[in-house]
């Protein structure tokens, strides 16, 4: 059998409990050999300080590909996004299914505006998923945070509960609300019926977005978003999800899939 690392050797810098573990799910999608690395955070659910010895702003994830032709120290690949479009410029053909959408409608191959509608939400989702949606996520968890503040005499303790309410209040809560109400139309308006939220097949989009539409449905009732409840569900029971996350609990002895 060849080589499905071309040679290449690659490791996985993955921390709990974070978006590193889209990039597993597409290395185990891909066959590819790797070395995985695992790091934990710490009681301030912040990355270790161990990371920035790795890539200066010390988050996660992170992919060091070293080329068989080079002695040379491995480059370090950051951003989610990037990692799976390098992983798949390279080993995209490695996969079982293709994971990235035929880009152009039958007979009109290479004009402008002939994309597939596949394609094009591919592009769209693999940009979405932390241009719109990661954003308000992050921010629920911030105010999460500020409603249980530590180290804070109790009869304090309520001022920042009121204010973290109130900007859930004026801002963020509908935010949320819309971006749900809008990938459950998504949902219900995939191409050819399908599943996915690019169609019929699994495509890279969808395990770019399955970190913040499984760390929700852990979060928020989804009971108003059937069709967003079972993507989450559907998500967690593909081959790779479910091969990383054994991955993890072999290495690490759990897995928690979550903000």
């Amino acid at each position: 059998m060849s080589d499905p690392n071309k040679g290449a050797k690659l490791t996985l810098y993955w921390l709990s409990e974070s978006r590193s573990h889209r990039i597993l799910w597409l290395l185990e999608a891909l066959h590819l050999n790797y070395e995985l690395k695992v790091y934990h955070r710490g009681p301030d659910k912040l990355a270790p300080p161990e990371l920035k010895e790795i890539h200066p702003l010390g988050k996660s994830p992170l992919l060091g590909v070293q080329s068989a032709k080079s002695d040379a120290k491995p480059t370090i690949l950051a951003e989610s996004g990037v990692i799976i479009e390098y992983l798949l410029d390279h080993f995209g053909d490695n996969a079982d299914k293709p994971l990235v959408p035929a880009r152009y409608k039958s007979g009109e191959e290479g004009e402008v505006g002939g994309e597939s509608e596949e394609w094009m939400r591919y592009r769209y989702y693999m940009h979405y998923a932390e241009g719109s949606l990661m954003p308000f996520l992050v921010m629920q968890l911030v105010m999460d945070t500020v409603k249980n503040p530590p180290q804070l005499p109790f009869f304090v303790k309520p001022l920042p509960r009121i204010v973290a309410s109130q900007v859930e209040k004026a801002f963020l809560t509908r935010n949320i609300e819309a971006n749900l109400q809008f990938l459950e139309d998504q949902l219900k308006s995939s191409p050819n019926g399908g599943s996915y939220i690019c169609g019929t097949e699994l495509s890279a989009a969808d395990i770019m977005m399955s970190f913040p539409v499984i760390a929700m449905s852990g979060r928020v009732d989804l009971q108003q978003f059937p069709l967003l409840g079972k993507y989450a569900e559907k998500l967690q029971q593909e081959e790779g999800y479910k091969s990383a996350v054994k991955k993890i609990e072999e290495v690490d002895g759990k897995f928690q899939a979550s903000l």
